[in-house]
């Protein structure tokens, strides 16, 4: 485990040109651009290509989490503008919880200008449907990391916070993209299949699929599953330690099914995880069996994922179909429709893939932990494909073009004919 929290961040960052940074997503999300790379090789085709290029014996995994608006703005009288960017529940803790109050909740989040703001309440006054909602903003105590715990109330019962984000929030577009969000937004940074409210960042992956694709992917019966992770800002945060070793890994919420569980306990063929939130949810699934083999009469709330659990030496190499039954059957003793948890999983270069076989990413900033995951995937030649891809002109980032990493033999002759790019 030293050897990996050693890891020299700088041999993991390269130069990224803010013209080659997509500040907009393409009119036709399927029409991206897709590099793909198979043991060593890189290919150049369009995202709508990629249902033919995967074997029919395929489950692609995705994360139907939600970007909520989770950017407040408030005034105070003297007209000084306080931003609150709402990062995850604090009171009551859970997500759906959190969302349905008609009266009061608090949430951990950052605020901008806080210099401005001192003990008062923030007010402002909402309309919706000619209903009138009183809302408040309440700073009450600094948490780690420069958060704040904040309590937010109002007067009308008929709505949500839910509602209020809806009516009131702005959705909270990348740092990098140097702009405001803007109504485009709404939709454009939104999968078309997320369902689940509780994102201040999207699993921007999936942000390719269209109907089409998934209609193709159909005809092909290629399995579509679905898990839950809600994307923290932390996701944007930068590496500033000179090893790895002395950065703390942001921890997020996730929830998969029973049912789903029970299907990848059986499932024997390529499991594709569509972005590293799915990558880090499956991958954590296994650290959670591997826990239940060891100890079944664990506690559902201590199943969490710490930052180097993955990194622990262990006697055995447990499979995991082994793993993933082992929870299954867990769920099943306890009568567990789904399992709520968190992972603060790390991956980084030697770091072994329990689950995935292989995974659909966009391309990530420099020196950021999501850059070392794709490195633990590929090795040395993150460094090819990214070299290809600016000198190819691939669009980077939230709103870029997309990367499909496999390592499957004769993959050229086998698929690649059937998908003539345009």
């Amino acid at each position: 485990m030293e050897q990996i929290q050693n890891i020299p961040i700088q041999n993991y960052t390269y130069t990224l040109p803010d013209q080659k940074i997509a500040t907009y997503a393409l009119p036709e999300r399927d029409h991206s651009q897709l590099l793909i790379w198979n043991n060593g090789e890189i290919f150049d085709k369009q995202f709508y290509n990629l249902p033919g290029l995967l074997p029919s014996d395929t489950m692609l995994v995705f994360n139907n989490t939600r970007v909520i608006r989770a950017r407040l703005f408030f005034r105070k009288p003297t007209g000084a503008k306080i931003e609150i960017f709402c990062l995850e529940p604090f009171n009551p803790v859970e997500y759906t919880l959190s969302f349905s109050q008609t009266k009061i909740c608090s949430w951990k989040c950052i605020v901008g200008n806080l210099k401005k703001w001192k003990n008062e309440v923030l007010y402002q006054t909402l309309v919706s449907d000619g209903k009138q909602i009183n809302f408040r903003a309440e700073k009450i105590q600094e948490l780690s990391n420069k958060a704040y715990e904040i309590q937010f109330s109002w007067d009308n019962p008929l709505f949500t916070f839910a509602d209020l984000l809806e009516i009131s929030g702005n959705i909270p577009i990348p740092p990098y993209l140097n702009r405001s969000s803007e109504e485009i937004d709404l939709t454009s940074y939104q999968t078309i299949y997320s369902k689940i409210k509780g994102s201040v960042a999207a699993p921007t992956a999936g942000l390719h699929f269209t109907e089409t694709v998934f209609e193709d992917l159909r005809k092909k019966n290629i399995i579509c599953e679905e898990v839950t992770l809600h994307v923290g800002a932390g996701t944007f945060q930068p590496v500033k330690s000179k090893t790895i070793g002395g950065h703390d890994m942001h921890r997020e919420y996730f929830t998969v099914s029973y049912d789903f569980v029970n299907r990848l306990a059986a499932f024997k063929g390529l499991i594709i995880a569509v972005g590293t939130t799915s990558v880090r949810t499956l991958e954590s699934l296994y650290i959670i069996g591997r826990k239940i083999i060891a100890n079944p009469e664990t506690d559902p709330e201590q199943l969490t994922v710490n930052q180097w659990e993955a990194y622990a030496e262990h006697k055995t190499d447990i499979s995991l179909q082994e793993t993933i039954g082992a929870l299954s059957e867990y769920m099943q003793l306890r009568q567990l429709t789904e399992l709520k948890s968190s992972t603060q999983i790390i991956i980084l270069p030697g770091y072994i893939f329990r689950v995935i076989s292989g995974m659909i990413t966009n391309f990530h900033q420099p020196q950021s932990t999501l850059l070392l995951l794709i490195a633990a995937y590929l090795g040395e030649d993150w460094k090819k494909i990214y070299e290809h891809a600016l000198n190819n002109n691939y669009r980077f980032l939230s709103y870029g073009d997309s990367n499909l990493y496999l390592k499957l033999p004769a993959f050229a002759n086998t698929y690649l004919d059937r998908c003539p790019s345009l």
